[in-house]
């Protein structure tokens, strides 16, 4: 019975959201809440919301600051380097673009925080989007699932999980698992000039006025009055202004494919290089500060909100001394924080019902036990397979520290190795980057201003697919 309710609220609530007939945040408080009445164990349900919010709280809490931190360095130019060399790449060519994107994804993966990417890359990539009129979905799809690909890197989480419920080491784990990654980052690579060509089909080229592919501008995110990043950049009503006293909002209008006379009227924007908000003399304490925040996470000196928590009010303190300054900055991106956060908590509901009234253990065990006994021998290539859906449809911790030692003990016993076992689990991470109940991918949606459903619809087949690639390579190279 809890099997069979587990998979229907998990499918209620795709479809709801799907289809558009909830918002996100209404579906993962209520769709839960009905389902744990149906369960018969309505009178727990405080019980299970306050223990989904304590475990989620910590999470919370770092992309909360997080979205700070970053947004402040955003602010201040520390990434300006890497997007203008982006930029420079991509000129107005959708393929370019996309690829762009991923390439982006990819190279500011590497710190190991989906939020974090997801941030720099949308506050990047989003003005270009909009001022060629490409679809916002491709963006946060190709985003999201290179993300999920360098999501199985040590200091990601999932590796590291998986070493642990296995007692392994991580380096085993990983290290032989880098071929296969390598073609599944690729396969994003290649997903990425696919759909390009498709968006320059549909929109073409736009032809720039003279110099601006050689020095394009660049928009910040959150720089403003403290209405957040684009919040009305679907309504085309705000260019991007020098003093931070705009609205912060790509000047990209509606979104139509922009025409060259169009381009000669409004030039081609990106981040504002003459934002008041610009720190060029503090650029190496800012670079200093990230990369000893990110060392610091890698090494896990302290927890994860900690660091940001300090880090955010080191930057603050340090960039802009005058208070304020330093309210303007937390109210440019309290928008982006306050969404994020609300979601966050809202989904404590849904992961505290599944795991409070035992569906997410019956689920896991009804799958466990439905493998037929001859696949015994390939549990390698089963719990590569199964780790799509599972590790969709539940958290990592629930995952891997849940359901793979109960795969790994039934390869086990048909001689496959427990490393063989942990490899195929980071198979899935692709898809799980899409996950509702992944928290950072809100900050993808909310910043790119796209559908949560739209961004499932699009993203799924094509994370999909990338986590096939991945599982074919590692049977290839005999590493799985």
């Amino acid at each position: 019975m809890l099997t069979f309710l587990g998979f229907a609220m998990i499918a209620t609530f795709l479809v709801l959201i799907m289809l558009k007939k909830m918002s996100p945040i209404a579906a993962l408080v209520l769709i839960p809440a009905l389902f744990c009445v149906f369960a018969g164990k309505g009178a727990h349900l405080g019980d299970y919301v306050i223990d989904g919010v304590g475990k989620l709280a910590p999470t919370a809490a770092m992309l909360m600051f997080a979205i700070v931190y970053f947004g402040v360095m955003i602010d201040v130019g520390l990434f300006d380097p890497i997007v203008k060399g982006i930029l420079r790449f991509c000129k107005a060519d959708p393929m370019r673009v996309v690829v762009g994107t991923a390439v982006l994804a990819a190279i500011v993966s590497l710190d190991g925080d989906g939020s974090t990417t997801f941030m720099i890359t949308v506050s990047a990539m989003y003005p270009l989007y909009k001022r060629l009129g490409l679809s916002l979905v491709v963006m946060t799809g190709v985003a999201a699932t290179a993300n999920g690909v360098m999501n199985t890197l040590p200091w990601g989480g999932p590796t590291a999980r998986a070493a642990t419920a296995l007692k392994l080491d991580a380096a085993d784990i990983f290290v032989p698992m880098i071929p296969a990654l390598a073609v599944g980052l690729l396969s994003v690579f290649v997903l990425a000039y696919v759909l390009g060509l498709r968006e320059r089909r549909r929109v073409g080229t736009l032809v720039l006025p003279s110099g601006a592919d050689e020095e394009p501008e660049l928009v910040t995110v959150g720089t403003g009055t403290g209405t957040g990043a684009g919040t009305a950049a679907g309504e085309g009503t705000a260019v991007a202004t020098a003093a931070g006293a705009g609205t912060g909002v790509p000047s990209a209008g509606s979104g139509a494919p922009a025409s060259g006379g169009d381009a000669g009227e409004e030039g081609f924007q990106g981040l504002d290089p003459q934002r008041a908000t610009l720190r060029p003399r503090l650029y190496w304490f800012n670079a200093g500060l990230t990369v000893a925040l990110l060392t610091a996470m890698i090494m896990e000196l302290l927890p994860i909100p900690v660091l940001f928590l300090l880090g955010a009010a080191l930057a603050l303190t340090v960039n802009f001394p005058h208070m304020p300054d330093q309210k303007a900055r937390i109210a440019a991106h309290a928008d982006n924080v306050l969404n994020v956060a609300g979601m966050v908590f809202a989904a404590a509901v849904f992961t505290g019902v599944l795991s409070g009234t035992g569906m997410v253990k019956h689920m896991a065990d009804w799958l466990v036990g439905a493998i037929p006994e001859g696949m015994g021998p390939h549990m390698a290539l089963v719990t590569g397979l199964l780790s799509l859906p599972l590790t969709y449809f539940m958290s990592n911790d629930g995952f891997y520290f849940g359901v793979l030692p109960v795969l790994a003990e039934a390869g086990a016993a048909h001689g496959v190795s427990p490393l063989e076992i942990a490899r195929a689990s980071l198979v899935g991470q692709a898809l799980h980057m899409s996950s509702p109940l992944v928290p950072a991918v809100y900050v993808l949606v909310g910043m790119a201003k796209v559908e949560f459903g739209d961004h499932t619809r699009f993203t799924v087949k094509w994370a999909a697919l990338t986590c096939l690639v991945v599982l074919a390579a590692g049977m290839v190279f005999g590493i799985i």
